[in-house]
């Protein structure tokens, strides 16, 4: 039997989300379709509505429907302390640790050559403009390495440590108790927390 061309398309739709595969998005579309109209269409209003209005924080990069996310826009923040992380995920899973009080600088993701995702495409030489100029101020007091574990992760954390290490900004990295190819965003409050306390000097 064929499939209607909308409903095809609706599970075409579905199939970008990350671990849904057409067998489940056809499942979803059928709910929805069977059982959920109006859940559907509110769906539909709310994607419509956040991929035009949430751009990226001009500080930080995070998501942000404004030009200086929350964070960014909070004079509470301490300004000395500079958390790099891999994703907007990872900056809500530290949040929510409630261990952590300084300023973030969100990658959107990490150096991968085979993939052609190099410095320039994780915002590496803003980071760096950033850095420079609050050297310049005396700012800057500390710099943490908080990007996954991972062979990816570990890669870009060694060459924004060598960038600091230029500038002569001290670098430290959580410590360990997050597990080598696990993701911060997975990972339970209590272990962020026992890992930014325990952060070592990388210098």
């Amino acid at each position: 039997m064929m499939q209607s061309p909308l409903i095809q398309q609706l599970i075409d739709a579905f199939t970008v989300l990350p671990g849904v595969g057409p067998k489940s998005a056809q499942r979803m579309v059928y709910a929805l379709l069977e059982r959920n109209r109006s859940g559907g269409v509110k769906l539909a209003q709310a994607l419509t509505e956040a991929m035009e209005k949430v751009g990226h924080c001009e500080q930080c990069r995070t998501f942000s429907e404004a030009s200086l996310c929350e964070i960014c826009a909070s004079p509470k923040r301490e300004n000395g302390q500079l958390c790099i992380v891999e994703s907007p995920a990872d900056v809500l899973a530290i949040e929510q640790s409630g261990s952590y009080q300084g300023r973030y600088f969100v990658l959107m993701g990490h150096l991968s050559p085979i993939d052609g995702i190099g410095p320039e495409a994780l915002g590496l030489d803003l980071l760096e403009e950033r850095l420079k100029q609050q050297v310049a101020e005396g700012e800057v007091s500390e710099l943490i390495l908080a990007t996954n574990p991972t062979v990816e992760g570990e890669v870009t954390a060694h060459y924004i440590l060598q960038m600091a290490k230029r500038l002569g900004i001290e670098v430290t990295q959580l410590a360990q108790g997050i597990p080598m190819g696990g993701e911060l965003e997975y990972i339970d409050s209590g272990t962020l927390s026992q890992a930014f306390a325990g952060r070592k000097s990388l210098s």
